[in-house]
């Protein structure tokens, strides 16, 4: 009877121990803290694991434009025109003459070449618009260009001394007109001319850039004893027929171009073929490059004959 029996053994809770053998048991707010930790657990690895799944260049390129800084010529330019009141700066480009020149440099092939005669109000700009792009000014006065590059020393700007007056205009057209088969030949290399209109004292590599776009607001030519714009405009137009890579077109815009000096020559060195549109004050010509067994800068064109290109 005894080998045979059963023995039942009941455990009192007072007698629940630490050591070996023992049973613990969990409250049910216990295995509740253990799921919801789990549920975390499982949530966030599954988060991060579909984070570094993303497309690469997705990840990428919010990364770039997070880390890329704004450009320094951007940055400056913000600060200048955001500093400056419009109402006390004198000859400043109208908007749409600004989107008119602004548009071309949006559709030149980078990186751009871009020539700029006159130190102005929208210097800073022109730089900005043609970032990553090469952009050169020139300027009749020392003082302006060496403050200018002491400010922001990445512009590249250049002093010319002009040796013309706004006076002497027809005098300088007639003799360019009996050079035009010697030093005022359209297709030339500027820097070993001796013509009275062109420009040969700049450094000598701006003269073997292949310039795209070419803006002449300057120098001085609000009265007859001021510089004038002759000797910019004649230079474009050399510049533009003796261009040197595969490009073959380069655009010139000439601002006030409805003083007497702009006109007239523009028409001479730019001509009228060549004007693509006017916008308030400003030309814009597209200049083909010539062979340099022509010279004349101009066609037999008879500007009657072209419809209106103002606007």
């Amino acid at each position: 009877m005894k080998a045979n029996s059963a023995k039942l053994i009941v455990f009192h809770p007072s007698l629940h121990k630490q050591g070996s053998g023992t049973v613990i048991t969990a409250s049910p707010r216990i295995w509740f803290l253990v799921f919801l930790s789990f549920f975390t657990f499982a949530f966030a690895l599954s988060f991060f694991t579909a984070k570094e799944t993303l497309p690469s260049s997705k990840t990428s390129s919010v990364t770039s434009a997070v880390n890329s800084p704004l450009p320094a010529t951007v940055f400056d330019a913000l600060i200048h025109y955001a500093s400056v009141n419009s109402s006390t700066v004198s000859s400043r480009m109208s908007a749409v003459e600004l989107n008119t020149i602004a548009a071309v440099l949006r559709g030149c092939k980078k990186p751009c070449n871009f020539l700029v005669f006159g130190l102005t109000h929208e210097t800073l700009l022109w730089h900005s618009l043609n970032h990553n792009g090469r952009t050169v000014f020139v300027d009749e006065s020392a003082y302006l260009v060496s403050k200018l590059e002491e400010k922001h020393p990445g512009i590249e700007a250049y002093d010319v001394q002009f040796t013309t007056k706004v006076s002497e205009l027809h005098d300088l057209l007639d003799y360019t007109k009996e050079q035009l088969k010697g030093e005022c030949r359209p297709v030339q290399n500027l820097l070993f001319s001796d013509c009275k209109l062109g420009i040969n004292d700049l450094p000598n590599h701006i003269y073997d850039v292949a310039w795209d776009v070419i803006l002449i607001d300057g120098p001085r030519g609000f009265s007859s004893s001021a510089p004038g714009r002759m000797t910019a405009i004649y230079t474009a137009g050399v510049f533009a027929r003796s261009k040197k890579g595969s490009a073959t077109k380069t655009h010139v815009f000439v601002h006030e171009i409805d003083r007497e000096v702009e006109r007239i020559c523009s028409e001479e060195f730019l001509c009228g073929e060549n004007l693509v549109e006017t916008k308030e004050l400003l030309g814009h010509f597209v200049v083909d490059k010539m062979e340099a067994n022509r010279f004349e800068f101009c066609s037999n064109f008879d500007p009657s004959s072209s419809p209106s290109k103002s606007s």
